[in-house]
């Protein structure tokens, strides 16, 4: 898991700093946050005490209404207990109470320079903070965005990987990773392929070398996520273990727990992988569909055999 800390917020969300510079190195460890409420008349039973503080319009509208004697116990009680920062969506106008007590309490105090939603603000907040502190592991591939659907290309190395993913790409597919891909579980059913930043919009190609995908084709070329539906495992070909079916049980690969559809395609000289590559993504939208080629085919002879009777 990646570590996160308030400074980083500071830095992804242009944010102000207005008490508590000393401590922005404070780590944030949930991807959920709090808007206290309840907490300002007195009730603790279920504050998340880890998770970052919002304060919108509604709750220093609420605060600037109190004396500055109810103000002080308020809010006191609430920094009591160290949550790792407080974001505040609002004016900043009156808010010397409120940087006075974070600055006691060695707590960040940061404020959006760009007044809005709060609702919206928490939205993008929740949304970064889930991806950077989902669980995550790291694997030898390639990841692709093809016709909008994320894939895993695998294989041994020298399969022909990221020469099928330079194909791909030529045809108007995205790069996502080369080499090490990043696989970050954001949910209980879902993974989301990135790279590492250190690979970032670089394929490598053997006889060839590094390669920037951005620099030679343009910014269509590169897509920086995306969410993992197929794995696409290469291997040599083999004559004898070519499956030849109409269709046969869709196979997993699992990561994290999470179960991707899975299946093998072999390579050999002159064989188009990049197309067949193609035709199984088609084929896996016309399935999540309803739709299955083989389930028409088989109808079609058994409307045919009844004519025939």
């Amino acid at each position: 898991m990646k570590k996160i800390t308030v400074e980083n917020l500071v830095e992804k969300f242009g944010l102000k700093v207005l008490a508590g510079e000393k401590h922005l190195k404070n780590a944030i460890t949930q991807s959920n946050v709090h808007r206290p409420g309840l907490e300002f008349v007195g009730y603790f039973d279920f504050f998340p005490t880890e998770r970052v503080q919002i304060l919108g319009t509604k709750e220093v509208t609420y605060l600037h209404k109190l004396s500055k004697e109810e103000r002080k116990t308020r809010i006191g009680n609430i920094v009591h207990y160290h949550p790792p920062c407080f974001i505040v969506t609002a004016e900043e106008e009156g808010l010397t109470y409120l940087t006075h007590h974070c600055i006691e309490e060695e707590i960040p105090l940061l404020i959006t320079y760009k007044k809005g939603s709060t609702s919206e603000f928490i939205a993008k907040l929740s949304l970064y903070l889930s991806k950077e502190l989902a669980p995550q592991i790291s694997i030898h591939g390639v990841c692709m965005n093809v016709s909008g659907i994320g894939i895993l290309l695998r294989g041994n190395s020298g399969v022909g990987k990221s020469e099928t993913a330079h194909t791909l790409i030529g045809r108007g597919h995205r790069l996502v990773a080369d080499d090490i891909v990043v696989l970050k579980k954001i949910g209980l059913n879902s993974l989301l392929g990135t790279h590492d930043e250190k690979t970032k919009e670089f394929l490598a190609l053997r006889s060839i070398g590094l390669l920037n995908v951005v620099r030679l084709y343009g910014s269509k070329a590169f897509q920086d996520e995306t969410r993992i539906a197929l794995d696409i495992h290469l291997t040599k070909w083999e004559k004898d273990d070519l499956n030849n079916e109409l269709d046969h049980d869709v196979e997993y690969k699992e990561y994290m727990g999470v179960k991707i559809p899975s299946i093998e395609i072999q390579v050999q000289p002159g064989r188009d992988v990049a197309g067949l590559i193609e035709a199984a993504v088609h084929n896996w939208i016309l399935r999540k569909q309803g739709y299955s080629a083989a389930e028409e085919f088989m109808s079609r002879i058994e409307n045919d055999n009844e004519d025939c009777n």
